[in-house]
């Protein structure tokens, strides 16, 4: 057996897409051009249509997102503690207050059923997560924002290749009113190394949108210019574009390897392990990570140690996000949300990505059992 290093995440970045960021590289235009152009519109073609604009980060999509959607100082935003910190963390940004909801245990993504009762006269928007791509029922989500009069922002991060009843994250749901943000970031099932694309509600979007990914800029036929809102410096580069160019035409098959991986993890893990294994879905997930729950009385510092040892990366995605010290300041506070709390304590990322052949998920589920042994602290 061999024991080179294992990780949790690689990206499969073929020789083509090396040579074409080469000739951006060579051509002299390296930030935002004809590449990133290319790119939005073969977006736009996987979204059937729906309007998209390429920005540096999955973080500013949010952000931008949010005040295209007309959020700011006064409003609330009713989203979930069990995702990356930067979902809550925009919506400081604007100025706004989070609502934060827990998780259903199951699927791990926010509670619908607890949903309603969070809102408040001052809730402007939703911002689901599809925690690693398994998606939040787009059918419940957009019956209840729009009986309330909501914006939803969906945090698709995760979700690039995930569908909702045989359709596209990304395409049919919010059409007309939605907002869908992607992440391209190095982990991701696509990337760009860094980036992010936002999906729009309308071409009516477009223009205040580009603006505001560009310091607020209008330009006029005569050179000239205006700003007339405070925008950020969120663009994407032609290089980045060309990674995402080249990732694209795989996504299809990046997504059928990670469904075969997670089949496979499901076959091999033994369950007298004691762990709590996530939803079997293998037509609506995209697989982006595969994150089992330790037994209730696991050392997990100690496991990761163990499983390092042994040549295999894992990761934790994530904490509940309002146990930082940052949300504490806020008011949230320790038992506010069990689900997400008991979760984020017990949660693994196991490697998982195209490019593992079927040994490596036998290797990773040998190793799991001496890594459980050495690090229970007491029986659960």
């Amino acid at each position: 057996m061999s024991m080179d290093f294992l990780p949790f995440t690689r990206p499969s970045i073929d020789e083509a897409t090396i040579a074409s960021v080469a000739e951006v590289l060579r051509s002299g235009w390296i930030t935002s051009g004809p590449k990133v152009q290319a790119f939005e519109a073969a977006l736009s073609d996987h979204c059937v249509g729906r309007p998209v604009r390429a920005f540096n980060s999955g973080t500013a999509t949010l952000e931008v997102a949010l005040r295209l959607a007309g959020v700011g100082a006064g409003d609330t935003v009713i989203t979930t503690p069990l995702t990356w910190v930067a979902t809550a963390n925009v919506i400081l940004e604007v100025g706004a207050m989070p609502i934060l909801v827990d998780v259903d245990p199951l699927t791990r993504n926010i509670d619908l059923d607890r949903l309603e009762a969070a809102i408040a006269p001052t809730t402007k928007a939703i911002i689901p997560v599809d925690l690693a791509g398994l998606p939040v029922d787009r059918d419940r989500l957009y019956e209840i924002a729009d009986r309330r009069n909501l914006r939803v922002i969906e945090d698709a991060a995760q979700a690039l290749g995930a569908s909702w009843k045989g359709q596209a994250i990304g395409s049919a749901f919010g059409a007309g009113r939605g907002f869908v943000s992607f992440s391209f970031h190095a982990n991701k099932n696509l990337t760009t190394s860094e980036g992010g694309a936002l999906v729009l509600p309308a071409d009516i979007d477009v223009p205040l949108c580009e603006r505001l990914r560009l310091q607020g800029v209008k330009r006029f036929p005569d050179g000239g210019m205006d700003v007339d809102v405070l925008g950020g410096k969120f663009n994407l580069t032609d290089i980045a574009a060309a990674i995402g160019l080249g990732q694209l035409p795989h996504l299809d098959a990046f997504t059928r390897r990670r469904r075969e991986l997670a089949r496979a993890y499901f076959a091999a893990i033994d369950s007298r392990l004691g762990l709590q294994l996530p939803p079997a879905d293998f037509s609506n997930c995209n697989w982006h990570m595969f994150q089992p729950l330790l037994p209730r009385g696991t050392d997990r510092g100690r496991f990761i140690a163990a499983m390092k040892e042994r040549g295999i990366g894992v990761g934790v995605h994530y904490p509940a996000l309002h146990l930082f010290s940052l949300y504490h300041s806020l008011g949230f506070r320790d038992g506010d949300f069990p689900n997400a709390e008991d979760i984020g304590r017990r949660t693994v990322t196991l490697p998982l990505f195209p490019a593992m052949q079927d040994s490596d998920v036998e290797r990773v589920c040998a190793a799991l059992d001496e890594a459980l042994q050495t690090s229970l602290r007491c029986p659960p």
